[in-house]
């Protein structure tokens, strides 16, 4: 059954250089956008990953306040097409590339059951890409996608769109609940995705092997952040370990953990401190990041990912403020 669609835009793709010149100017392809509402609209590469035909896709969620609890609208289709998505979400096969992926993975899972797989998250990359650069990143600098895109090392393009739709969003929180799709919106969920596969190519040419490791394990404890679990995640896909070949370097790498903390009610206050000083201060004193759910939650908890003696080091800390 043949679908047509009234919406297009351009998508970049890598020319052939093969990575030998980064200035080089994406080629750019035109493709139909789909407003999916049914599985059968899925390519089979999608519905049923395999080996031999493995893909790389651009991934994003939007809802109202996106979390656990908050509505799921774009990304969303009802239980038996979620359901259809499963297997690529949860594969091996389809690598997702996204912009930070944890409250889409916390929606997707608290709302669905589905354990996001197999992700590259383009904020890990990107300071990863800084650190091989001898940059060192401050404890609570996160890139946001738009700056990602304005980066010229990347697309060097202004997403004036996004801020549009953050305006409208202040403005009416359930915006993406709208139905049906309007133009704008429809371009926004596109714009959101249809970059990412050509930052992901232009990122795994500057990766180098440590780096690669590390990005494939943060962003399986990343997916597991804000995802609570009565097993500590026995039934999500192992964490990756460390290869042999990256055991005998003279800087070893270590192992990395995501760690859950519980804070005693009420508590919570002496953690952040005033303005955000006490947990700035722990941040800046150990190698791992330490998240915080804030006003979306999980309330009572912080997260902490990082080499085990780090978080182990970030523990002590945070237990000796509480």
């Amino acid at each position: 059954m043949a679908f047509v669609s009234p919406y297009q835009t351009y998508i970049p793709l890598p020319s052939d250089s093969g990575g030998k010149d980064e200035e080089h100017e994406a080629l750019l392809s035109l493709v139909p956008i789909y407003i999916v509402t049914h599985a059968s609209q899925l390519p089979n590469e999608f519905l049923y990953p395999s080996p031999e035909k493995q893909l790389v896709v651009g991934f994003d969620c939007e809802g109202v306040d996106l979390c656990r609890y908050g509505t799921l609208c774009i990304m969303q289709g009802g239980e038996k097409l979620m359901q259809a998505c499963r297997r690529a979400l949860e594969s091996n096969f389809i690598t997702k590339v996204i912009h930070d992926c944890k409250r889409d993975s916390e929606a997707l899972y608290s709302q669905y059951g589905i354990k996001l797989h197999n992700v590259v998250d383009t904020q890990i990359a990107y300071y990863l890409i800084e650190e091989q650069q001898g940059r060192t990143r401050a404890p609570d600098d996160y890139i946001s996608f738009v700056s990602l895109l304005a980066d010229p090392s990347y697309c060097g393009i202004s997403y004036l769109e996004k801020k549009e739709v953050r305006v409208l969003l202040k403005q009416d929180p359930k915006f993406w609940t709208r139905r049906p799709l309007s133009d704008l919106m429809v371009r926004a969920a596109a714009d959101d995705v249809r970059f990412l596969p050509y930052i992901f190519h232009k990122m795994m040419e500057r990766l180098n092997e440590r780096s690669l490791w590390q990005l494939a394990v943060r962003g399986a404890l990343y997916c597991r952040c804000f995802c609570i679990t009565d097993n500590e995640y026995a039934d999500w896909p192992s964490i990756p370990t460390i290869p042999d070949y990256l055991t005998v370097e003279e800087n070893a790498l270590e192992q990395e953990i995501l760690s859950v903390l519980n804070i005693p009610p009420g508590k919570m206050g002496r953690v952040i401190g005033r303005k955000g000083a006490s947990i700035l201060s722990i941040k800046n004193s150990c190698n791992a990041d330490i998240v915080i759910g804030g006003e979306k939650g999980p309330p009572d908890k912080v997260f902490i990912i990082g080499p085990v003696k780090q978080v182990r080091k970030a523990e002590a800390i945070l237990r000796g403020r509480m």
